[in-house]
């Protein structure tokens, strides 16, 4: 069943795609990436100028004193600006994000338990 032929790519000198092949896709669902844009477009316009240059700078892996720096602020006023972020993360998103975004899609989760369970089975057969 894994094996059925889902499409075949001509342009690609014929190369035949399994629906195996499209479960072992790691790359994230085209729908969630879309939501997420649109939730991230909603946030980004809520916060002032200030709040988006410390996000930049923190997405970069730059340090708040370094955003400080170039605001010409001092650290603690950037720390401020920090905690106003995470309370307009959680208006803006829910309370429950930072657990969503690091969470794998239940379908994932589901699909790598079912090839551990191939992966023993085929260890025990090899024995």
């Amino acid at each position: 069943m894994l094996d059925e032929v889902v499409s075949t790519n001509e342009e690609a000198g014929g190369e035949i795609f399994t629906f195996n092949d499209v479960l072992s896709n790691d790359q994230e669902d085209p729908s969630t990436k879309a939501a997420r844009h649109l939730d991230w477009e909603s946030f980004w316009a809520v916060l002032s100028e200030r709040e988006r240059v410390v996000v930049l700078f923190v997405a970069e892996g730059k340090t708040l004193q370094q955003a400080a720096r170039l605001l010409g602020l001092s650290d603690s006023t950037l720390q401020g600006s920090r905690k106003r972020i995470g309370v307009k993360i959680i208006d803006s998103m829910g309370a429950d994000i930072l657990a969503e975004v690091r969470r794998h899609p239940q379908w994932r989760n589901s699909l790598e338990a079912t090839r551990e369970k191939q992966a023993c089975r085929v260890e025990r057969q090899a024995a």
